[in-house]
């Protein structure tokens, strides 16, 4: 998946903190997503090897703090403590995928999963965790050069659909799709999609749209809004 940060925008050093505004930035070879998460990559895909409708590779972000906690809202809503996610399932579009955390690299960009895996999403392993309260951030390849990846079917999700994350606490935090939208990488809504919650959210996010053979990258982002149930 790719996702990435428009050109105009530099992609701040990321200080070590759990509450994380995260943008993207271009998948394929880096996810650009203004001021956001995004993968960078060396896995361009062919024109006949790219899944139909889907779009990305990983996703490699930048991230900015959040607003310190004492400006932080009271939790609203189910939540659960902070535990390490071990493995997605969307039962919807047949995804059962293992994590990886994802680092922060020198550049302030979010490391994508690595390319050779078609079958893995990453997180913000420094962020929030799936049904800790505030916003989580899962990606995933949309596909490789060689084939669809986890996320090919990501835009099938509907509002309604439900999905899980395995969790090393030994729970399952399960989520409702609430909406599954496209924005235009030059675009995107970067606070609406990364600013921290009072509520236990997640964010699936994937390429879409058009590859550009010449940016190396695609179009658009595909992002799943969902909430702990």
């Amino acid at each position: 998946m790719a996702t990435r940060l428009p050109s105009s925008v530099e992609s701040p050093s990321v200080p070590s903190k759990r509450r994380l505004l995260v943008r993207l930035t271009a998948w394929s070879v880096v996810l650009l997503i203004p001021a956001v998460i995004a993968f960078s990559g060396d896995d361009e895909p062919s024109d006949d090897a790219r899944a139909p409708r889907a779009a990305a590779h990983a996703p490699t972000a930048s991230a900015s703090a959040a607003p310190k906690a004492s400006a932080a809202p009271r939790p609203v809503g189910k939540h659960l403590p902070r535990a390490r996610p071990l493995r997605l399932f969307i039962p919807a579009i047949g995804v059962n995928a293992p994590f990886v955390g994802l680092a922060i690299n020198g550049k302030g960009q979010l490391e994508p999963p690595p390319a050779d895996d078609i079958n893995l999403v990453g997180w913000q392993a420094d962020g929030v965790s799936p049904g800790e309260t505030g916003t989580a951030i899962i990606a995933g390849h949309v596909d490789t050069a060689t084939s669809p990846a986890v996320f090919a079917e990501l835009s099938e999700l509907e509002r309604g659909d439900r999905f899980a994350v395995e969790r090393s606490d030994g729970s399952r935090a399960v989520f409702l799709v609430d909406s599954a939208e496209t924005f235009e990488k030059d675009d995107f809504p970067d606070r609406r999609v990364y600013a921290d919650t009072p509520r236990a959210q997640v964010r699936l996010i994937t390429c879409a749209g058009d590859y550009d053979h010449k940016a190396r990258d695609y179009t658009e982002n595909l992002v799943v809004f969902a909430h702990l149930v």
